[in-house]
């Protein structure tokens, strides 16, 4: 895998600085930790945001201006779902794990208003990232928007629930629901409606 991943970065100059971030919030998991937002910015950045930009160098396959043009709503896509997996696995990140990634959030006494804040930043990163998505080259696009859409349902039926049910019980999203969501994302892809 490593040997992979080195061709991928030599093939499309990937930065190094993108994956020293990436490893500096990786290493931040080896720790139990309440996350201060300036701490929980760098995690993302490194987990997430500098994952979507990776990807984008890819996608792009050299073109300069065009990941340029991109890097803001690749940004935004990664945190978008970087905080969507956190939402979700809040229990186990807490009491397995020992860590909360949102700031000024008590597990204890997490409420739906303090949910709400969260998701209304979740839905500003979608948001942002979808012009992205639908600038992205044709053989990309399909992908991007296939986890986008599944991101979006998963978020869905998180806004669903009230804050003390996330809290005991993990939500998912059936295979007969993402089954759909292929089906869904297809017809869009054929049609040119991404």
């Amino acid at each position: 895998m490593l040997h992979s991943f080195q061709e991928v970065v030599h093939a499309y100059a990937i930065d190094r600085e993108l994956i020293e971030a990436f490893l500096d919030s990786m290493e931040m998991d080896l720790e139990k930790r309440f996350y201060t937002r300036s701490l929980y910015e760098k995690y993302i950045h490194g987990s997430a945001e500098v994952v979507g930009l990776m990807c984008l160098k890819v996608f792009c396959n050299g073109e300069r201006k065009l990941y340029e043009q991109l890097k803001f709503a690749a940004m935004r896509l990664g945190s978008a779902f970087q905080k969507v997996n956190f939402l979700r696995d809040i229990r186990a990140d807490y009491q397995e794990l020992g860590r909360m990634y949102f700031p000024n959030v008590d597990f204890c006494n997490f409420t739906n208003g303090q949910k709400q804040v969260i998701e209304s930043e979740i839905e500003k990163d979608f948001s942002e990232a979808l012009t992205g998505i639908r600038q992205l080259p044709k053989e990309a696009r399909f992908g991007v928007m296939l986890a986008y859409v599944y991101y979006q349902m998963l978020l869905k039926k998180i806004k669903a629930v009230p804050g003390e049910h996330i809290m005991h019980a993990r939500v998912r999203v059936l295979n007969s629901q993402k089954i759909a969501l292929l089906l869904y994302t297809c017809v869009k892809s054929k049609l040119n409606l991404i």
